[in-house]
């Protein structure tokens, strides 16, 4: 697999000193289908996989937690996968990727409903824009752990694309309501 816990750090370097990461390329046609395609198979289980993807990040990410006050005291994965709001916020996760996935083919339903996403994290959340980037890196190295015979180097490629792309919408969105940080001391070792 391409990503290893090791080389999640390697993601989240790039971009982490400037006020917004460069616009990634936009995604080809085959692009486009490599990912509905590989989708397909991960939105099947998606609860699952958000529960398996939130869990990640808050036993890698604790500080991640504290947007979190129904579960943020919680330290044991098990009591986590048990947590009817994790759940719940698991399934808003992989819904918004769904939407997202689904209509790549339109840029300004992307850019929207990704804008609507950063600006309420944003605003109402106060949810630092790094938190994104880790948990796109988490993201990725879950689908490719479990689904290894869809998830392969050349089709993580094309994800880390797609993670890239949305980060920097996120993080527009940011910049739009006047958040001046992308990062502080406070979010981890990544920082500037």
């Amino acid at each position: 697999a391409l990503w290893y816990p090791g080389e999640l750090k390697t993601y989240l370097q790039w971009g982490d000193c400037e006020d917004r990461p460069e616009r990634t390329e936009p995604l080809s046609d085959s692009e486009r289908e490599i990912i509905q395609d590989t989708w397909g198979h991960v939105y099947k289980n998606c609860e699952d996989v958000g529960v398996s993807v939130l869990i990640r990040f808050f036993v890698n990410f604790p500080s991640a937690k504290q947007y979190f006050s129904q579960f943020q005291d919680m330290e044991d994965p098990e009591e986590m996968e048990q947590s009817s709001q994790l759940r719940q916020h698991a399934c808003r996760v992989m819904n918004a990727i769904n939407t997202v996935v689904e209509n790549l083919n339109d840029p300004e339903k992307v850019s929207s409903v990704l804008a609507l996403v950063g600006k309420a994290h944003a605003m109402k959340h106060k949810v630092e824009p790094i938190y994104f980037k880790i948990l796109s890196g988490v993201i990725l190295e879950v689908l490719s752990e479990d689904f290894p015979d869809f998830f392969t180097a050349d089709v993580q490629l094309v994800w880390t694309k797609l993670m890239g792309a949305l980060y920097w919408h996120v993080t527009g969105a940011y910049t739009e309501v006047g958040w001046l940080q992308v990062s502080t001391p406070a979010t981890g070792p990544w920082t500037c």
